[in-house]
């Protein structure tokens, strides 16, 4: 059962000795439920967010988040445009690890809203570079996971053979990203300072009248690392009209080599949170969590054509985005990608969760929700017929092509604009073929939204 906010608003006198706590009440994000969460009201004017993990899992995270905000030292933090939420104490709740940290203002816009052009979108690029700008002996000092780009690509290796061996994975899929893991020209990248998964709602946004809503503060770093900057770039799959602005904020602001290859790591990691769904499923021997995610591998696979399996970096001069070709999604059929999957403990309920009978994309996060930063609520659910009727409607959803990042050997590449943008070619499908395509690809776009961003706080 739920603990009150009244019980979770009494432990932090134990992780902050001589608080006053004047008040509390429901710390709410639309989250999965695996941890209890309130704001404690302090009389000194304070107010703190306390979240409570009985399950291990949930326990390590919160213990990772801990760890990390430790190693933000007030010469990072100062780096940073932004805000991250202050540690404040750490202590046992029953059985329970608790975390209190400061809470932050601010208000949360899920991914398919993210508006294009000035104000969000561009704040969050530069938001995430700042990030990766920071300097790496803060992760090193701290005792944080590094790893190089070698060692990300054996890990990813690892992941693909492991789901391989499931037999559950399409052959086209493996064959892809086994192509994608062996180009060596994708894994040229210097490693950086990252969260280890951005999603939409890890921002936090402020109101300027004249620049539009602006990042203020940012949320989830139980996932510090250094490694692949592409990882937290995985989710602007979910934010087509944003994506190409938060990109060209983010090349603008980073102070890094220019990596032609990111976008597509990017969207490599995205359809590869499939597959750690499934091998999830699978060690904790839950048929119905590998099933779910046997499914969106199948219309993933239905929605990449199978001449086409590749997932090259484009080598053009100028290119910023080597995902340049891929087909936007329809509004209405946007989805996100969430760090959380990365965190090893998901809810599979938060799959179909929502979906209207439209095929609209159901709504996460909090909106505008100010205290927007966790949730409470119910553990994992069995499917019901409810959930499988939900399931059978987004598979009516879009999902975005990965196929044809670089025209095959002798298809011609001819400059589509004055920043000699490539036009990649694709190979010529019937109307019926092409529509065949279109609803697979909705149908594992919109599970992918669901999955990701119920993981996420």
């Amino acid at each position: 059962m739920a603990r009150s906010p009244f019980t979770l608003a009494a432990a932090v006198t134990a992780a902050l000795p001589g608080a006053e706590v004047t008040g509390a009440r429901p710390l709410t994000a639309a989250g999965d439920g695996r941890f209890d969460s309130a704001v404690a009201s302090l009389a000194d004017g304070r107010e703190l967010a306390i979240r409570v993990a009985d399950d291990d899992e949930a326990a390590r995270e919160l213990a990772a988040e801990a760890l990390a905000l430790r190693a933000l030292t007030a010469g990072a933090r100062a780096m940073l445009p932004f805000r991250a939420p202050e540690y404040v104490g750490e202590t046992r709740l029953g059985d329970g690890h608790a975390l209190v940290t400061e809470l932050l203002p601010g208000f949360q816009i899920e991914a398919a809203h993210v508006p294009p052009g000035r104000g969000a979108a561009e704040s969050m690029g530069a938001a995430i570079a700042a990030v990766h700008a920071l300097p790496t002996s803060v992760i090193r000092g701290a005792g944080l996971p590094a790893r190089s780009a070698e060692e990300g690509r054996d890990e990813l290796r690892r992941l693909i053979d492991t789901a391989a061996a499931t037999g559950r994975v399409p052959g086209r899929l493996t064959v892809r990203w086994r192509d994608a893991t062996a180009d060596d020209d994708l894994w040229r990248f210097e490693s950086a300072v990252v969260l280890g998964g951005v999603q939409a709602t890890s921002f936090l946004f402020e109101d300027d009248p004249e620049r539009g809503p602006e990042v203020i503060g940012l949320l989830g770093w139980h996932g510090l690392s250094v490694g692949d900057p592409a990882v937290d770039l995985a989710w602007l799959s979910a934010a087509p009209d944003a994506a190409d602005d938060v990109q060209a904020s983010y090349a603008r602001a980073a102070d890094r080599v220019p990596d032609a290859a990111l976008e597509v790591r990017a969207r490599l990691l995205a359809e590869l949170e499939f597959a750690r769904w499934l091998v999830h499923g699978d060690s904790l021997r839950r048929a119905d969590i590998v099933d779910d995610a046997a499914a969106l591998l199948e219309a993933l696979a239905e929605g990449i054509r199978a001449d086409d399996l590749g997932v090259v970096a484009a080598r053009s001069h100028g290119v910023d985005s080597a995902l340049d070709a891929l087909d936007r999604v329809p509004e209405a059929a946007s989805a996100p990608v969430d760090t959380s999957m990365h965190t090893d403990a998901y809810n599979p309920d938060e799959l179909w969760h929502g979906a209207d009978t439209t095929g609209a994309v159901p709504s996460f996060g909090s909106g505008a929700d100010n205290t927007a930063q966790d949730t409470a609520g119910d553990a994992v659910a069995g499917d019901t017929d409810a959930q499988s009727a939900r399931r059978a409607e987004m598979l009516d959803l879009a999902t975005e092509d990965l196929s044809g990042v670089v025209p095959a050997p002798g298809v011609d590449q001819t400059a589509t604009d004055g920043e000699h943008q490539p036009r990649i070619a694709h190979r010529d499908e019937d109307a019926g073929g092409a529509a065949d395509s279109e609803e697979a690809q909705r149908a594992a776009r919109a599970a992918l939204q669901r999955w990701r961003s119920s993981s996420s706080e």
